[in-house]
This record gives structure tokens, sequence and C-alpha cells, in this order.
């Protein structure tokens, strides 16, 4: 496939092969009709058969070459399976557009600073798995770091005291960023302010504009209820999360444009690690 992709990348020889789509030719006429020199044409033709395009016998004195459709019709299969994933229902693709609607959005919004003092935003899901439980993947730096990122992310460095005024440190990257060589895609800090285990956690987090000043600060509540549903563990949890937004910059709307989707990504990460662990059924609740 690679030399196929080569061959067909060089815009003289698509046009060879657009010419012999109408018909076997000789090397004389599709240099011709190509408005090329024949040596260079002779190359091109070499180049197109040996990566299985073109075939071409011997008459006479001339040599005709002829498309071979097999190979255009497997590449034509590929990029349609390309397509195809890339279009795939609320996938990768489709939450980039919606993040790029959102963006222009706030963008446009973002006229002054305080643009977007008072704004809220309220996540509800259904948990598997008791309070007790959901509170430890909630305050506890290995179980958050399992699920505290929108999707394709993965945390690097995370600090979080779970105790009035305790600091918290947020920082992701690309999920394949393994090396950690790319810029970071976020880094956050805050503290805490309220606890009450298995009930309720309070904080306050900032992200990080690359200037290191905070973009907005974000007042985030977590309340947490035990739920009638039925798990391993004899019950789960309703869970509910607010945001409020003050301090917000004229920057912040980058960030601001994400909270819906990023959040609500990673809350659903955090309902199929509880399921997966309790082998229970987290009834995922939407906004």
């Amino acid at each position: 496939m690679e030399a196929l992709l080569t061959a067909l990348a060089d815009p003289a020889r698509w046009r060879l092969v657009s010419l012999l789509a109408e018909r076997p030719c000789s090397v004389g006429v599709l240099a011709q009709l190509a408005e090329a020199r024949q040596p260079q044409t002779t190359k091109h033709l070499q180049t197109l058969e040996r990566a299985g395009v073109v075939t071409s016998q011997r008459t006479g004195q001339r040599r005709i070459y002829a498309l071979r459709p097999g190979p255009l019709r497997d590449l034509a299969d590929v990029l349609s399976r390309l397509a195809d994933t890339a279009e795939q229902p609320d996938g990768p693709r489709a939450t980039y557009d919606r993040y790029g609607s959102a963006l222009r959005a706030e963008r446009l919004a973002a006229e002054e600073p305080g643009w977007a003092d008072g704004r809220s935003f309220t996540f509800r899901r259904s948990l598997a798995g008791r309070p007790d439980l959901v509170w430890r993947h909630l305050t506890e730096a290995s179980l958050l770091a399992r699920w505290w990122t929108p999707d394709d992310l993965r945390v690097s460095e995370l600090l979080f005291e779970a105790r009035p005024g305790g600091r918290i440190v947020h920082e992701y990257r690309d999920v394949e960023d393994a090396d950690g060589s790319d810029v970071a895609a976020g880094r956050a800090e805050g503290f805490v302010e309220d606890v009450r285990p298995g009930e309720r956690l309070v904080y306050r987090l900032s992200p990080l504009l690359p200037d290191g000043g905070p973009a907005f600060t974000a007042h985030v509540a977590y309340g947490l209820r035990p739920a009638g549903t039925g798990t391993a563990t004899g019950t789960g949890t309703e869970l509910d999360v607010h945001w409020r937004i003050t301090d917000s910059t004229v920057e912040s709307a980058d960030f601001i444009a994400g909270i819906e989707t990023g959040f609500g990504q990673s809350l659903d990460k955090l309902a199929a690690t509880l399921a997966a662990g309790s082998h229970g059924t987290g009834t995922r609740s939407t906004q």
C-alpha cells in the first residue's frame, strides 16, 4: 500500500493513471496527451508498474500500458474504512467538531475580563458502588488518575490532599505522549474547601494559562448519596457535580468551551471504572 500511495502521489503519474482509465495507450501517445517528454513518461510508467497500478506488453515496436483496477479498488476500500472510522457517531471527530463550535461561540463572547463569571454547569451520574467507594475515587490520587481526564488524555502529574486547605495539582497530556516530550494538554492548581467523607467534596481549581496565570476559577462541588440500584456491593451512588465560574479572563474561552464535553467524558470514565470494578451496572444520566 505504501508503494501504491507513493506512486499515485506524483501529479504527473496521477495524470497518466487518469488517461489509462479511459483506454490502454502506448508510451508515445501517453507522452503527447500528458504534454510531457517520452523518457520522463517512461520512468513514471515504470514506477506505476512496480507499484502494481499498471501492466504493460510489447506490441511490435510499441509498449502498451493498461490500468489495473484492482489496486485502486483496494485503496478505495481502505480510504472508505478510514472515512467511516472518522465519521463514527459520537466518536473523536464528532467531539472535535462539538468543541470547535463551542470554541468559536465562547471566543466571541469573551470580550472583557469577567465575561463568564457566574456561569454554571451541572453533571449527574448514577454510579455502581457504595458512596465510600466512590469517595475514594474522588479523593485518592491513584484512583483519580484512572478517570480524571477527558478521552484521549492521561494524568501526568497529580496531587490531591483531601482535607480543608489541601493542595490540588492536576496536569494531563495526550495518552500517546509516553515520554512527555509534547506540550502538556493542560495544568490546573487549586485547593480543597470542604470535606465530608462519603457525602460532600468542594474545591477550587484554576486552569493555568501559558504564562502560569489562572484562566479562571472553578468552584466545584460534589454531592454523593446512596442509590437504590442493586450492585455487587448492595447499593449504588447518585453523584451530583456543580461547577461555578469566577475570575474569568478573556483567555479563558478555550478552557470554558471544553468543560461540558471534557468533564462529562471524565465522569463517564469514572462510571465505567466503577462498573468494571464492581461488576455492577452504572446508568449514565445526561445533563
